[in-house]
């Protein structure tokens, strides 16, 4: 910057300008997920998962109340 004369937002604007305009540089692969098999059919849906959560936490509520009683 210096050297040059030229200030640090400048010279920040040029060195991404120029990194930018580089075309051969090598292109990064695209990235793919690998997915594998979890065996069995699921029997949970976990799209309805929350559900199930709260409806096992209110069952655990009752039996924890009735306790009490």
């Amino acid at each position: 910057m210096k050297a040059r004369g030229i200030s640090f937002k400048q010279a920040l604007k040029e060195a991404a300008r120029t990194g930018l305009r580089h075309e051969t540089q090598k292109r990064s692969r695209r990235f793919v997920q690998k997915s594998f098999p979890l065996g069995q059919t699921q029997e949970l849906r976990w799209d309805k998962a929350l559900k199930i959560a709260e409806a096992m936490e209110d069952q655990e509520l009752c039996r924890k109340l009735s306790l009490l009683t």
